[in-house]
């Protein structure tokens, strides 16, 4: 069979990939495609990343390589519609198209807000943001962590604005705020703050800081990130998010404990103003001491006022004269009795200690066997030659007997007199040591009575004012020209109340026999 005749060159499959691979290339150098991300993996073990772009119709492979990758500023995600600039190409083992991404971007912000609204709900939805959560920060924390660019503005406005209020030790976690890697650094430096322990070089922080500057939403994405965030939920340092101007939030203000304006505000609401705490103190110093010059003016009048309602010192020392005497009665009636019991005691054990001298038992037993004697010399009469023997037996055995039990009554005897004189020795200690206490008991209530006897105030330089039998405390009643009587230390003086009720001396009476002092007994 004739083959067909035809002009068509032969190719190879390579030579065939080959030109196809030049003609795309040279169509499409560079577009601008916009597409959603779907099938995204993450970074392969090169570092390079494979995904695709879709819409509605259409599929096309893509590749991010690993220098390029490390460039953009958001983090791709499957769903996230985007804007790709890059070259079309093929791939000739697959004999597939794909588009070789040089850069990349969210196809406008209302994606990534719909993006980080979906993420927050999942959260919300895990009870990361709840308020139950939230913890309060230090009063005056020691130690202050914070993570940030060591390079940036921020950290040198914090740390000045610390130094004017408050001085303490700032330890700085230095990371990269945006960028490729910089979300996982966040992330590290606030497990790292809370991985220090009270056995390390460096001191643990009492409160944490993440901060950064403004910027749009794309360059503060990295605080939007899933590791930043459950990082902050997990920390166990009280943490203040201190991300953007006022008007910027993100996922990590929501699950901080407390949330910052801008850097410059969260350094001042860490620490207090020294100052003022300084001035508080003085004040609160000076308040409390006048508080306590008040407190000692009170208690002063409070005493004064009980000391001028307490009664008179006879009525003061009726009771426990009473007592004193009551108790000096029992105390001799005690003592009596002891030496009562003790000598009855004594007595009794004088008399038995008598009974159970070895003298005394012997005479018992010579009288005793004396008269089994003779009863065995009555039977040996009336009995055969057998039964004196038995006897014989008998007797000897009766002898060993009494023998054995004068032995052992003997110690017993021995024993029982020494702890008689053991007894006898203790008695008289032990007399003269409860006389002694009870002495010491007298004479305690005797000082006691003392103290409390009115003379001792009338020694200080205080005076008795009687109306015939009848002590006065108070002026009012007195008219004038009524008699009294005055006492002092050293005795007494008649006297006659003037015009105004007080006292006009009157020439001494005669001092009463016996010292001219009364008594208020």
């Amino acid at each position: 069979m004739d083959q067909p005749v035809t002009n068509t060159p032969e190719l190879s499959v390579s030579e065939l990939a080959g030109a196809l691979k030049r003609t795309i290339e040279d169509a499409f150098g560079q577009v601008r495609l916009r597409g959603e991300i779907s099938g995204y993996r993450g970074p392969h073990s090169s570092g390079h990343v494979y995904f695709s772009l879709k819409d509605q119709n259409a599929k096309i492979d893509a590749v991010i390589w690993k220098g390029v990758f490390s460039r953009i500023k958001f983090r791709p995600e499957d769903g996230l519609e985007v804007v790709a600039i890059g070259r079309i190409t093929t791939f000739p083992g697959k004999s597939s198209y794909q588009i070789i991404i040089e850069q990349m971007e969210p196809a406008g912000v209302g994606a990534l807000m719909a993006l980080l609204e979906e993420r927050r709900r999942k959260l919300q939805g895990e009870g990361l943001f709840d308020s139950a959560r939230k913890r309060a920060l230090p009063y005056l924390p020691q130690v202050i962590g914070i993570v940030t660019s060591p390079t940036g503005a921020v950290i040198r406005d914090m740390i000045h604005r610390l130094s004017d209020r408050f001085p303490c030790t700032v330890l700085v976690w230095p990371v990269r705020v945006q960028g490729e890697g910089s979300a996982a650094e966040v992330a590290a430096g606030i497990r790292g703050f809370n991985a220090i322990g009270e056995e390390d070089e460096l001191p643990r922080p009492d409160v944490l800081v993440v901060a950064r500057g403004g910027g749009s939403l794309e360059d503060l994405w990295s605080f939007n990130e899933e590791i930043v965030v459950r990082a902050g939920a997990e920390s166990t340092i009280p943490l203040v998010s201190a991300i953007g101007h006022e008007t910027d939030w993100t996922l990590l203000d929501l699950v901080a404990d407390i949330r910052a304006p801008t850097p410059t505000a969260a350094a001042e609401m860490v620490v207090p103003v020294r100052a003022d705490l300084l001035a508080d103190l003085r004040d609160r110093a000076a308040r409390l001491a006048g508080s306590m010059a008040r407190g000692q003016d009170r208690r002063r009048r409070d005493l004064a006022n009980l000391a001028r309602a307490m009664g008179s010192a006879e009525r003061l020392l009726e009771n426990p004269a009473q007592r004193l005497d009551r108790a000096i009665l029992r105390l001799d009636n005690a003592l009596r009795a002891a030496r009562d019991r003790r000598s009855v005691l004594l007595a009794n054990l004088a008399r038995r200690l008598g009974a159970q001298k070895p003298e005394a038992r012997l005479a018992r037993f010579r009288e005793r066997i004396a008269g089994l004697g003779e009863r065995l010399r009555g039977i040996g009469q009336r009995q055969p030659a057998e039964r004196l023997q038995r006897l014989d037996q008998l007797e000897k055995r009766l002898r060993q007997a009494m023998l054995t039990t004068h032995q052992r009554e003997t110690r017993e005897i021995v024993r029982r007199k020494e702890i008689l004189a053991s007894l006898a020795r203790r008695l008289p200690h032990a007399m003269e040591a409860r006389g002694k206490v009870r002495k010491a008991a007298l004479e305690a209530q005797a000082k006691l009575l003392d103290s409390l006897a009115y003379k001792n105030v009338l020694a200080r330089g205080y005076a008795v004012i009687r109306q015939e039998d009848r002590i006065l405390s108070r002026r009012e009643g007195l008219e004038a020209g009524q008699a009294v009587s005055i006492e002092f230390a050293d005795g007494r003086i008649e006297a006659v109340t003037g015009a105004g009720g007080a006292p006009a001396p009157r020439p001494a009476r005669k001092p009463a026999p016996g010292g001219g002092q009364g008594s208020l007994f």
